[in-house]
């Protein structure tokens, strides 16, 4: 494909076997698998590579898109390619896309780059609005809870956002359960529900579930988005013999060599041999899982290439658990 040809989105898009799950107690329907920017989007990556991902997701059906203010490296770059996709790209399909960002780790230095203040949440969606070349964003997420910052100032940063017309729905990832509950009930009351809860799920991390967040959602009309579905990458047969000298794990910044103990390397094995049983890929299968647990709306998944991409979306047609 040449990528300076004007980009036409396939007439199929949404007949190529994407599904669609209702998210929480809202209009919003997601799919079931949606395209996260945390890696290969920043200004380090290939932007014509960028390109291609998009353009085969979103050709496939891949509506979401999940940004954060601080996706790169650098921070910041990856809601810049973003914006050069809306240009380049995306603009005829803005109302078909569901695009979210994030404010809550650093992003600035100073006191006011960071956690979850009333100022830093507004200026940063504001630089994220500037980067990613949008009036809105569909869904704006408090990315981590603050401890120290009274909850309602978050909260009610969230709820003016929205009266503000800057983001459409909010969310809150990786808070812990009583937090949540909170909010639940301070956005309800204000009538700004709480659309949605990022947390990391995988067969390796069950953390959402063992907590009790993922019940609290499913019973309150909260949708649920798993983060880091392969836990990066070590939920497929990357590492089943040894670890490449290309792997994100060699590199050591996220995956140290030290979490493939003797143990999970046995497990992996395990799930491996499982995968194979079904038919299926470790990728597949570990994607396949996360979509049958109990109230999980979408799966994120990152990609390095269409063909990556390609690989996982095949875990919608997996066999049932």
């Amino acid at each position: 494909m040449d990528l300076k040809e004007r980009y036409n989105a396939a007439p199929q898009r949404y007949d190529e076997g994407m599904k669609f799950e209702r998210c929480g107690h809202s209009g919003v329907m997601l799919p079931r698998v949606s395209l996260g920017f945390w890696h290969n989007f920043g200004g380090v990556d290939s932007y014509e590579r960028a390109r291609q991902i998009t353009h085969y997701a979103f050709d496939h059906g891949v509506v979401h898109f999940d940004l954060a203010n601080n996706y790169g490296p650098p921070y910041g770059s990856a809601e810049e390619t973003m914006g050069r996709l809306m240009d380049d790209d995306f603009r005829p399909y803005r109302d078909e896309l569901f695009i979210a960002s994030k404010a809550g780790y650093d992003m600035w230095p100073g006191p006011y780059g960071n956690w979850g203040s009333r100022k830093y949440l507004m200026a940063s969606l504001d630089q994220s609005l500037q980067r990613m070349h949008l009036d809105y964003v569909d869904l704006f997420y408090s990315h981590r809870y603050d401890p120290k910052t009274p909850l309602e100032e978050t909260l009610q940063a969230l709820v003016d956002i929205v009266r503000a017309g800057k983001a459409l729905y909010v969310g809150i990832s990786r808070w812990p359960l009583e937090a949540t509950r909170t909010a639940y009930t301070y956005l309800k009351q204000r009538d700004v529900p709480l659309l949605i809860y990022q947390g990391r799920l995988n067969m390796l991390d069950r953390e959402p579930q063992e907590t009790g967040i993922m019940d609290f959602c499913a019973d309150n009309g909260v949708g649920f988005i798993s983060f880091s579905p392969l836990a990066q990458g070590l939920l497929t047969d990357r590492y089943l013999n040894g670890i490449p000298e290309d792997s994100r794990m060699s590199k050591g910044k996220f995956l140290k060599e030290s979490m493939l103990t003797p143990e999970l390397l046995e497990r992996l094995k395990a799930y491996n041999a499982q995968a194979a049983a079904r038919g299926e890929s470790l990728a597949e299968m570990a994607l396949a899982w996360i979509l049958a647990q109990r109230g999980v709306t979408s799966v994120l998944v990152g990609a390095s290439s269409p063909a990556q991409l390609e690989k996982n979306l095949k875990c919608l047609s997996a066999q049932p658990f």
